[in-house]
């Protein structure tokens, strides 16, 4: 296979930069070692959960801890583990593809397997001493362990460094003395070491805690939560009263728990993204196939247009999911490469990686669990009445996709982030933001003049479109800053408009470039259905950030200055290529039809 370049980019820096299609990973670059994980991981799926599906629906706590054993074995639960420590020491990349493939049956599994490998042991492997790695790590990569995490409580949800439970060093300070009560644990039920936040005396900032559970220790488990999905996915509060865990438990130092709660949900947001890809790739799978079979007014509903116009979208915003997630996870993965060649540890590497990356993190969290909702509510609306059935397989996909956008951070949370971490780099000096924003400001009176992108090659006219999305960001960005400077954080409407505009900037850019990159190898006829999905995807994107930015305009301007606005993002979107949408939807729709699968 040739051999990819991939840019050590900036994390945020799209908004700002051009990219050629050479510089980005795609999932047509996955080695020869990826494309064996892959399939280990679907055969593991096909055999031992699909055949399990309805079983998961019924609570069956035990077949979830079963089979999460069963993928220790394998070596599914280590992959992101460092050989020393038990793992295979895998790249980012293969995690992501891990979790991607391991994930779509149900969410039931997803959510122990996700709880486990990532928030579960990821804080020991990033912040853990070494004495610590060595005794709790090779137990939790080989699924001996289960772990979960210990951090949301009645009073602190989106909200996490305002948690109550109490951490007091005990008289001859060996141990500390942990109270409090944690809500939402999942793998509660199952797990064998938590990972704990509490407060010791005023401190500003959380603390982290490893406790191994000893229900003799002051632990008690509440009963199994009634959920509207993921069900046999193990749910419980965990009450602690005076439990004693030794000050070498402590993890990092203290109060900096806060800073490893919060790491660790951007590698969750990445990998909970990953973990949408699959359940829409079998969504629409089961939709065409149920579409195929089913017969109305004499005719295969697969031939209705109604029907494609579903199918369509579905695999596009698949498409186009995979290809801003696997971008994002080699732009973390070359800069993780990158520190540890500069000589930092595997741990400072890591961290230092993922945090650059944190607002694509957020980003890739958000599109992708509102697409697998959508794909899963389309994919029952296929089925129609019986969709609505127990008995058939769209109704607990759709309950069970539903917890996505909760997960992580809520998507509400993480699109205020997302800016906010954005603007926070200009502020810092690590992105040259505010450059282009005074540059597009300035010609504000004239926008004609302002420099039209000069694309060439294969989708030209699309990445022109792309590059004045990102000028459409960054005019109404800085009109946002310009009128409410530090109080922006209390418009959060105007906060969420402008990541709607980065969200789907970012994600048309990505199946753009992967496309063409893959035109590049195989030419345009190969890839004429990929053109299509890319060219749908962009024509609704603009006609969504348009009208995000025109809200955020009319809410914050008047007179002269709004009317330049706005003339300024209608001059900006008149060089919008305008495709037949309904007859690119009708040939997206034709190939997976035709081949009764997700094929791209």
């Amino acid at each position: 296979m040739e051999t990819t370049q991939i840019s050590k980019t900036k994390g945020g820096e799209f908004i700002i930069k051009s990219f050629d299609a050479q510089e980005i990973f795609t999932p047509e670059d996955f080695s020869e070692e990826q494309m064996m994980m892959k399939e280990a991981v679907q055969e593991f799926i096909d055999r031992e959960v699909i055949p399990n599906r309805a079983q998961f629906e019924k609570k069956d706590y035990a077949l979830t801890q079963r089979l999460m054993a069963k993928a220790g074995e394998l070596g599914f639960l280590s992959v992101a583990v460092p050989e020393a420590y038990g793992g295979l020491g895998m790249d980012f990349v293969s995690t992501m593809l891990v979790c991607d493939y391991i994930s779509g049956a149900t969410g039931s599994f997803s959510t122990a397997f996700g709880a486990h490998t990532g928030i579960g042991t990821l804080p020991i492997t990033l912040y853990g001493t070494e004495a610590q790695k060595k005794t709790y790590i090779p137990k939790l990569a080989s699924g001996e362990w289960f772990g979960a995490y210990c951090l949301t409580e009645p009073g602190a949800g989106s909200d996490a460094n305002s948690g109550r439970t109490k951490a007091v060093l005990s008289d001859d300070g060996t141990h500390y003395k942990i109270t409090g009560q944690k809500m939402w644990i999942s793998n509660a039920g199952f797990a064998d070491l938590f990972i704990v936040f509490a407060r010791i005396e005023d401190d500003k900032n959380i603390t982290g805690f490893i406790v191994p559970k000893d229900l003799e220790n002051g632990i008690t488990l509440g009963d199994e939560e009634h959920k509207l999905g993921i069900h046999s996915s193990s749910t419980r509060q965990v009450f602690f009263n005076e439990t004693k865990v030794p000050v070498e438990n402590m993890l990092a130092g203290r109060g900096e728990g806060f800073k490893i709660a919060m790491n660790a949900l951007n590698v969750g947001r990445i990998k909970l993204a990953a973990a949408c890809l699959d359940a829409q790739r079998r969504a629409t799978t089961i939709g065409v196939q149920y579409a195929n079979e089913r017969v109305q007014f004499k005719t295969s509903i697969a031939q209705f247009g109604a029907i494609q116009d579903k199918l369509a979208r579905m695999a596009t915003n698949t498409y186009v999911g995979e290809s801003a997630s696997y971008r994002a996870a080699h732009d973390i993965q070359a800069r993780i490469e990158s520190l540890q060649e500069a000589g930092k540890s595997h741990q400072e590497a890591e961290l230092r990686g993922v945090e650059e990356f944190a607002i694509e993190c957020s980003l890739l969290k958000v599109a992708l669990s509102e697409d697998v909702q959508q794909c899963a509510d389309e994919g029952l609306q296929i089925f129609g009445g019986m969709g609505f059935s127990a008995d058939a397989p769209m109704e607990a996909a759709w309950r069970d996709a539903r917890i996505g956008r909760i997960y992580e951070g809520t998507n509400e949370i993480n699109r205020m982030l997302s800016v906010g971490m954005l603007l926070k780099k200009a502020m810092k000096g690590q992105l040259d933001l505010m450059g282009p924003v005074m540059s597009i400001g300035s010609q504000l009176a004239n926008p004609e003049n302002i420099p039209a992108p000069s694309h060439t090659g294969p989708m030209a006219d699309e990445l022109n479109m792309v590059q004045n999305l990102k000028n459409i960001f960054l005019l109404v960005a800085g009109a946002a800053v310009q009128k409410y400077a530090t109080e922006l954080d209390k418009n959060q409407e105007l906060l969420m408009a402008l990541s709607d505009i980065l969200i789907e900037t970012y994600m048309a850019e990505s199946s753009i470039l992967r496309t063409v990159k893959n035109i590049e190898r195989e030419g345009e006829t190969a890839q004429q259905h990929q053109i299509a999905m890319s060219q749908v995807y962009l024509y609704e994107a603009v006609e969504l950030c348009v009208r995000k930015a025109r809200e955020a305009i009319v809410s914050m301007s008047t007179g002269k200055t709004q009317q330049q606005m706005l003339h300024a993002i209608a001059h900006l979107t008149n060089a919008q290529p305008l495709p037949n949408v309904i007859q690119l939807k009708r040939t997206i729709a034709s190939e997976i039809i035709d081949k009764s699968s997700y094929c791209f």
